[in-house]
C-alpha cells in the first residue's frame, strides 16, 4: 500500500513540476465562526439536528439513570465500555465489559456500547471522538449495533468552526477523530435508504449537565 501511495504521488509530482503558483486568490474568511445562541438554544438546536439523522435523543438530568434505562429498553445485556470511562457513569444493571483489544468476534458479541465524547457540533448534530475520556477506539463505536453517547451540554458548541477549533489539540497529537452524525446509513443509485453498514444501527445521545 505504501509504495503504490509513493508511486502515485510521485507521478503528480513529475505532472505538476512546471506548474507555477503565484496570484493565488485569498481564502475568504468572513464565514461566520462563532454563534451567538445561548446554551439552552444550542442543546435545543443540537437535539434537533440529532433526531433528523434518525437517532434517539434526549436532555437528561441524570445520564447514570437515563443509561440504565435505554439500555434496558433496547435489551443490551452486554455493554463494551472504554477502560478509562469514569466510574461514576457506570450504569448498573447490565454487564459492563471493558474493552481491553477485545476481538472484531467479542466486539460484535456485545449488545452495545457506552461511551463519552469529545465535543459536538449543534449546527450539524455531530458528535466528535477522538479515544480519551471514555470515549473508547474506533471499534468500540463502529462495530456493536447499538451506540449510547452521554454528551455534556457545556460540550456542544454551535457551528462548525467551534468544533474544529475544540478538536485542534487532539489533531495536533495525532489522535484518530471520528465524527458521528446519526446512525450508520447510506443508500444506492435509488436512493434506497440502508442503515448499519459502517458502523451501529442505532445510536442513543444522552445530554446532560454535568454537576
Amino acid at each position: 500500500m505504501n509504495a503504490a501511495r509513493e508511486e502515485m504521488l510521485a507521478r503528480v509530482r513529475a505532472a505538476t513540476a512546471d506548474v507555477v503558483l503565484q496570484d493565488l486568490p485569498p481564502v475568504p474568511r468572513d464565514y461566520v465562526r462563532r454563534g451567538g445562541r445561548s446554551r439552552r438554544e444550542v442543546v435545543e438546536l443540537f437535539s434537533r439536528r440529532v433526531a433528523d439523522y434518525r437517532a434517539e435523543v434526549a436532555v437528561v438530568s441524570d445520564p447514570v439513570a437515563a443509561a440504565r434505562r435505554i439500555l434496558a429498553v433496547h435489551g443490551a445485556a452486554r455493554v463494551g465500555i472504554a477502560p478509562d470511562l469514569p466510574a461514576e457513569l457506570w450504569p448498573s444493571g447490565p454487564e459492563l465489559v471493558e474493552d481491553r483489544n477485545l476481538s472484531p468476534h467479542e466486539l460484535d458479541a456485545l449488545d452495545g456500547a457506552l461511551t463519552t465524547c469529545e465535543a459536538a457540533c449543534a449546527e450539524t448534530g455531530t458528535i466528535a471522538l477522538t479515544g480519551r475520556d471514555g470515549q473508547g477506539r474506533r471499534a468500540l463505536t463502529l462495530v456493536p449495533d447499538l451506540h449510547v453517547c452521554l454528551v455534556r451540554a457545556p460540550d456542544i458548541v454551535e457551528t462548525v468552526p467551534e468544533l474544529i477549533e475544540r478538536l485542534g489539540p487532539s489533531a495536533r497529537l495525532g489522535r484518530p477523530i471520528v465524527l458521528l452524525s446519526g446512525p450508520s446509513a447510506t443508500s444506492d443509485i435509488e436512493l434506497a435508504r440502508v442503515e448499519g453498514v459502517h458502523g451501529p444501527r442505532r445510536l442513543v445521545v444522552l445530554v446532560y449537565e454535568e454537576g
